[in-house]
């Protein structure tokens, strides 16, 4: 349980693990469809205001799979927030030394030779995972890799020629847009729920350290994490991961397709996201922080602390400084500062603007791969 702001909400990361994990759903609805295009002749008498999502759900879900995780009893649950069910089935029997936990999410296939996206929440930590496809086929997975920074894992399947997903654009997205979400509630099978998109670009929730959701209002359910957020147009525009809740539905939060396809061809390539980090935590100068502390600039991250020998302490940053820029780039929150070093990558050379006091400093440090966040 996590508390933002004055009304404690539960903050869960959806999905596997045998305490049940939630998922966010969300949905998109298609342009009306006329009924002389209707895949079935008996619906030809349907009028012509008739609106369906079928079309675009045909074209997604042969790409979206669900997924089945076994875990050892000793291992920590994949997700350790609570399930936020208002009422809760008598817990079973503590497990016998030979006996798994099964956890449940779903993933988007995303190439032909069996590349598959999904929240690393699912498959943190399994023994074993099992892929069901639409169909009804079982294939054995493997982990390629995973990305904790934004809580996105890529498992491999032994197969050709699979359906893949089509993928969106997110950066288009509207509040007000529709959305379909594709997952496996409760384990019951393929199933598909309706939302609007509430936001885009909400960060700075806690839930990763890199924070760029859609929000929805979409259903959510145990079991859909990592499954496909689609448009109207059955094109993938973002893998639903978390949600907010007090009473197990809530606001839903889904990683954009673009930030998370990029990241599962960088872990399908090199195992992992490499990334910079100079060290440095701070805050974001407001107007009040800029007359508490007699600042000379009204915009920027006010550093609060710097790890010992990192590269920002090499640097010469202290607390009371105010980062402005990063090589070519104005920084005005830390979460700019994030994405900027952590775009530029390990062992490379930045150069830093700094207000302290009335002075404006220039300096320079070479960056570091960004330690893995601590479980």
């Amino acid at each position: 349980m996590r508390s933002f702001g004055p009304i404690p909400l539960l903050v869960t990361a959806v999905a596997a693990g045998s305490a049940g994990a939630l998922l966010t759903l969300s949905l998109a609805a298609p342009a009306p469809i006329r009924p002389d295009t209707c895949a079935h002749p008996q619906q030809a008498h349907l009028p012509s205001y008739a609106t369906s999502f079928a079309d675009a759900v045909a074209r997604a879900t042969p790409a979206v799979v669900s997924i089945y995780a076994a875990q050892s009893p000793l291992a920590s649950p994949a997700d350790s927030g609570p399930d936020p069910r208002p009422s809760h089935p008598p817990a079973p029997p503590p497990p016998t030394h030979t006996a798994r936990a099964t956890g449940l999410g779903a993933g988007v296939i995303l190439t032909a030779d069996g590349l598959i996206l999904t929240n690393r929440h699912v498959v943190h930590s399994a023994t074993g995972i099992r892929v069901v496809m639409a169909g009804g086929r079982v294939l054995t997975a493997r982990v390629l890799g995973q990305d904790p920074d934004t809580d996105l894992a890529v498992l491999k399947v032994d197969a050709t020629d699979l359906p893949t997903v089509l993928l969106g654009d997110p950066r288009v997205l509207r509040a007000g847009d529709v959305a379909l979400a594709i997952g496996n509630p409760y384990g019951v099978g393929q199933s598909v729920t309706q939302g609007i998109v509430s936001a885009v670009g909400r960060s700075e929730l806690g839930l990763t350290p890199i924070e760029d959701y859609i929000q929805t209002d979409a259903a959510i359910n145990p079991g859909n994490s990592g499954g496909a957020l689609i448009n109207e147009h059955g094109e993938l525009i973002g893998i639903n991961t978390a949600i907010y809740s007090e009473t197990g539905t809530g606001i839903g939060f889904a990683i954009p397709s673009d930030l998370a396809v990029a990241v599962a061809f960088t872990i399908a390539e090199r195992g992992q996201v490499p990334r910079g980090w100079i060290g440095l935590r701070g805050r974001r100068v407001t107007p009040e922080l800029a007359e508490i502390f007699g600042l000379r600039t009204a915009a920027g991250v006010l550093v609060s602390s710097t790890l010992p020998d990192s590269p920002a302490a090499q640097a010469g940053l202290r607390p009371g400084d105010v980062v402005t820029r990063v090589d070519e780039h104005p920084v005005q929150t830390p979460r700019d500062l994030l994405d900027v070093i952590a775009g530029v990558g390990p062992d490379q050379t930045v150069a830093l603007e700094v207000w302290r006091g009335s002075e404006r400093l220039r300096t320079q440090t070479v960056t570091e791969q960004r330690p893995v966040p601590a479980e």
